[in-house]
């Protein structure tokens, strides 16, 4: 055994010798693969990704992904490429080892846009198998918009494997993609694909189909009848859109104006300091969202909740004070009235800009509020939605508080008759300021809504007040079916108008349009009947 001891040693000393030199020569194609990233060629960064996403190798997820999102380090002195995490640790890219720290003179691997879609497909086609439903529906659509003829195979894969219906329909479309664009496919696989991307019938179908190139006499056929088929449906989904555009305005102009249609037909008051109520309301669920940040964190996705019963409080309290203070010395004067409102607007601007500052405030949406949602071809919003929902709620409310309760009779009976009124033992003057506070108060509710779709800022309210009394006096002044009718018809055609002629041109037509109805129609849409209104 001593005398075989130095042979022994020898061959222990050229394993190891190989171990540390030989091997790394004799390195498999995904580790060639990656030390290609550290290349700095574009060529040779396509080639490194197609290569490591079909290698099928448990490194090749991260790998792309750190590409994707910049994390994938080289260092061009030794050819050594990096994974950094999200969480800042480090890691070989070619073993998976974890190391201390990457060298100075590493840097970012570059993209261009072409290396993007790689990218994109790669990641598509690592995810197409993945446990996660979300993940794998995201990786067909990222595949579908990629169309790389290199994620053939791992869609045909999935597809055989898939069993939800939304899937399979997501990595059919995305293999019919693949297929138009596919040289080598035969005309009954791109005569199919066509077929597929008509049943899609989106925009991104409609650019497929006109981007394809030269193709056989028939799939250009196919595909010719196909985008005609597609473009006259999404004619149709483009005029729903606007409608539901339409309705959402409508919605926050219905929200805006309700309060004003109670004052302007009880008390016969221009109001021009209406908007600034609208605004108190949303900078009282400012307020609100702040102090739950602080201190209530957990409650956050009840901020709206309580703060739509606090802004009505707030705003009617303030339109109580601003009546019985200013309003009621002005009655049957109503240039003074304008003027003192006009000016109580600014005074109000004002001190908010002390309190608060000139600039925008953010108010959160709530989790319920936030994200939206696919009905067809058009996209709906869950604030919007919301909103719309909470518009008509407050109409039904209010319309049962004028019809079934005691305050609800005497505002009717002194919007029709205010004499009278009177001489049956009505105090108008409370009515008024109640009136008013309440008038006040729906516009601070208004408040707390459009501060989820607009900025919350002292000049909230002045982008709202013209259109406002616009909606009342279309409508109908005091009549509260009016209001709806006019809010919901000026939305929806204002909405159709502005991809014809523009915001602007838009709002002077509908202003114009609203002068010459009011020519023929003074009293609006519907008028209110009573002795004192027809006098």
């Amino acid at each position: 055994m001593l005398a075989n001891l130095p042979a022994r040693l020898c061959a222990l000393a050229l394993s190891l010798f190989l171990i540390a030199f030989a091997l790394p020569a004799f390195a498999g194609p995904f580790e060639d693969a990656v030390a290609k990233f550290a290349n700095d060629d574009f060529s040779d960064t396509d080639e490194a990704i197609g290569v490591v996403a079909s290698s099928g190798n448990k490194l090749a997820f991260p790998i792309i992904s750190a590409l994707q999102d910049g994390r994938l380090m080289a260092d061009p002195d030794s050819k050594k490429v990096y994974v950094v995490g999200a969480d800042g640790k480090s890691i070989d890219a070619a073993t998976g080892e974890p190391v201390a720290s990457v060298p100075d003179s590493a840097s970012a691997v570059r993209l261009n846009n072409r290396l993007r879609r790689s990218v994109d497909a790669a990641l598509g086609s690592l995810t197409l198998q993945s446990p996660d439903l979300a993940v794998r529906l995201q990786a067909a659509q990222s595949v579908f918009k990629s169309h790389e003829e290199t994620a053939l195979e791992a869609v045909d894969g999935a597809l055989a494997k898939e069993t939800n219906k939304s899937v399979k329909v997501a990595l059919g479309e995305a293999r019919a993609a693949i297929l138009l664009f596919k040289s080598d496919a035969t005309e009954v696989e791109k005569l199919e694909a066509v077929a597929t991307l008509k049943a899609r019938g989106d925009q991104e179908a409609l650019a497929l189909l006109t981007g394809m190139g030269d193709q056989p006499a028939s799939v250009t056929k196919a595909a010719a009848s196909a985008i005609g088929s597609i473009q006259s449906s999404l004619a149709v989904w483009s005029t729903v859109q606007n409608a539901w555009y339409g309705l959402s305005l409508g919605s926050v102009l219905l929200l805006a104006a309700i309060g004003l249609a109670i004052t302007f037909g009880v008390m016969g008051v221009i109001n021009m300091a209406h908007g600034e109520m609208v605004m108190l309301g949303a900078y009282t669920t400012f307020v609100v969202q702040e102090v739950i940040r602080t201190r209530y964190p957990a409650l956050f996705d009840y901020s709206l909740l309580i703060a739509v019963p606090l802004a009505f409080l707030v705003s009617g309290a303030i339109g109580v004070l601003i009546e019985r203070s200013i309003i009621r010395f002005l009655y049957g004067r109503p240039l003074e009235t304008l003027l003192a409102t006009w000016g109580l607007s600014l005074v109000l601007q004002q001190a908010v800009r002390t309190m608060f500052g000139p600039t925008n405030r953010e108010v959160g949406n709530p989790s319920w509020m936030s994200g939206a949602f696919e009905l067809g071809q058009i996209t709906i919003t869950y604030n919007r939605l919301w909103i719309l929902c909470f518009t008509l709620a407050v109409f039904a409310i209010l319309l049962a508080m004028l019809r079934y309760t005691a305050l609800g009779l005497e505002m009717r009976a002194v919007t029709q008759n205010r004499r009278m009124a009177a001489s049956m033992g009505i105090a108008t003057s409370r009515v008024d300021a109640l009136t008013f506070g309440l008038g006040s108060g729906i516009a601070g509710i208004a408040g707390v809504a459009l501060s989820q779709i607009d900025n919350v800022s002292p000049n909230l309210g002045q982008s709202y007040i013209i259109d406002s009394f616009m909606v009342v006096v279309f409508g109908g002044v005091g009549n509260l079916w009016g209001t709806l009718v006019g809010a919901f018809t000026l939305g929806i055609a204002n909405k159709f108008l502005e991809p014809v002629a523009g915001a602007v041109l838009g709002k002077i037509a509908i202003l114009v349009l609203i002068i010459l109805f009011i020519q023929k129609r003074p009293r609006g849409l519907f008028a209110l009947k009573g002795r004192a209104v027809e006098a």
